[in-house]
């Protein structure tokens, strides 16, 4: 029992240790820029603020970076202010919250015809995500709202589709092979989803996917591709782990017949 106890108040004098060198480090940060300990909190506060209600507001849809940038220099002028206090917000949110505060960086449609209208914008624009650190089964267990779960099956259904067309998917394409699993493009009243259209096009607003016109000699066709956040490793290979899972299952399933 003395044993443990002495290892535990080890562990937790390591841990004191840590966020002091943490919170020193910080204030070296913010010497730089002239401003006090109470200036620097509220800015650092505001910006987990915003993150963590414009992330609830907007279903976990991507934050601008620019938005964060406007929210430190409204009322300072100094340029590189925004970036210590967004890797600021970073830490805190990680070590009090439990968020790692994922950035992602905004892919570009791969088409490269010249006649193409991208429908959404080329730049190359810094966003961040909020990512719980916990482990998956106490997230399951303890935090996922069970009242969500059907559109996590319908994004990841959605993503394996065009996955599996190579990252790539003509508007077309998709909404037939939607149709065979019972969606339509005309539904407004689905009993899980409600409005079909919406909930796919909430995976444009959420990075998951992006729209990219390309017109050709019959005409212009839209296509849907794998964005961003499909991109990003954990979310990718969710996405293969729940290709393998069907197909072990059509496999088991062709085996019994």
């Amino acid at each position: 029992m003395v044993l443990q106890s002495l290892v535990c108040i080890v562990a937790v004098l390591g841990c004191v240790v840590l966020f002091c060198c943490w919170m020193a480090s910080a204030r070296e940060d913010f010497s730089q820029f002239d401003i006090s300990k109470e200036e620097t909190d509220k800015l650092v506060a505001e910006v987990i603020r915003y993150v963590l209600f414009k992330t609830h507001q907007n279903s976990g849809c991507p934050i601008k970076r620019d938005e964060l940038t406007q929210l430190v220099t409204k009322n300072y002028r100094q340029r590189a202010l925004p970036a210590v206090v967004i890797n600021e917000a970073k830490e805190r949110l990680s070590s009090i919250f439990g968020y790692e505060m994922r950035e992602l960086q905004r892919s570009r449609p791969s088409s490269t015809n010249q006649g193409r209208s991208s429908q959404q914008s080329v730049a190359d624009a810094k966003s961040y995500i909020l990512i719980s650190q916990l482990p998956a089964d106490v997230y399951s267990k303890y935090v996922e709202d069970v009242n969500t779960t059907h559109l996590t099956g319908f994004t990841f259904v959605i993503l394996g589709v065009v996955h599996l067309a190579g990252g790539k998917i003509p508007e077309e394409s998709l909404w037939h092979h939607l149709r065979r699993m019972g969606f339509s493009d005309c539904d407004e009243i689905h009993p899980v989803l409600g409005n079909v259209k919406q909930a796919l096009e909430a995976l444009v607003q959420q990075r998951y996917l992006q729209k990219d016109k390309v017109n050709g000699p019959e005409g212009s066709t839209l296509f849907y591709e794998l964005a961003e956040r499909a991109l990003d490793a954990p979310v990718n290979d969710r996405i293969k782990e729940y290709i393998s899972q069907i197909v072990k299952k059509d496999a088991a399933t062709g085996d019994v017949d």
